[in-house]
């Protein structure tokens, strides 16, 4: 965002009302939020060399977010606690909204990035950040709107199954809902770009995304992951 000075307004939605709470505190609340999660850097820190006092602090932090009876600031220290010392960073629920991702095998992760948080939160106070389903962002627009989609992505085969983002998974029927919506748009005449997984590079014979967008340009670029790019 710093990147467009002219950038007159920005908006980000996002169904996971977990990160949207956690935006929203950065913005709004980042000198309470910092404190709290020095403290429990200090305190994951003082207990690395012993597994098992980790995990039992962890499993105690991940116990109290899935009760989500916080304050809104404590509720987005845990989010982000758990994000930096949970495996691979993944964020995951179950059908009752339960984050269930275990411990990560971290020794020392940085939980508060301070310089970082600060820099976020004077970025945030350009956008209006908002919790819900991904076609209410079409209220928001004016004549030059440009979207960008980036949305649970397709598995890329079974085992590696992963669209529990939100309790309600994101499947096919919501991917092809998404490509609708960008129908909409571009009806509208609404520029946008959209992200997600490379099925087709994983499996020749997968068209998913080649056919559901066949109408459109798609772009396939390298990455950790392989992405297409409409």
């Amino acid at each position: 965002i710093n990147k467009y000075p002219n950038l007159e307004k920005a908006i980000i939605n996002d169904i996971n009302s977990d990160l949207t709470n956690s935006y929203k505190t950065i913005k709004y609340n980042v000198e309470e939020l910092i404190p709290i999660l020095k403290k429990w850097e200090k305190e994951y820190h003082n207990i690395s060399i012993n597994q098992e006092s980790k995990k039992e602090y962890y499993y105690s932090k991940r116990k109290l977010f899935n009760t989500r009876k916080c304050n809104n600031t404590k509720q987005a220290a845990l989010f982000i606690f758990l994000n930096r010392t949970c495996f691979n960073g993944l964020y995951r629920v179950n059908s009752k909204n339960e984050f269930n991702v275990p411990i990560g095998s971290y020794k020392t992760p940085m939980i508060c990035d301070e310089d970082n948080l600060l820099n976020v939160s004077e970025a945030l106070k350009k956008v209006e950040i908002i919790n819900g389903d991904f076609e209410k962002t079409i209220n928001y627009t004016s004549y030059n709107t440009f979207f960008y989609f980036d949305p649970p992505y397709k598995p890329l085969s079974e085992t590696s199954s992963f669209n529990s983002y939100a309790k309600d998974k994101f499947n096919d029927d919501e991917q092809i809902r998404l490509k609708e919506f960008c129908e909409v748009l571009d009806n509208k005449n609404y520029q946008w770009i959209l992200s997600n997984s490379d099925v087709k590079g994983k499996n020749p014979k997968n068209n998913f995304f080649d056919d559901l967008y066949k109408k459109y340009n798609i772009v396939r670029v390298m990455s950790r992951k392989n992405k297409i790019l409409n």
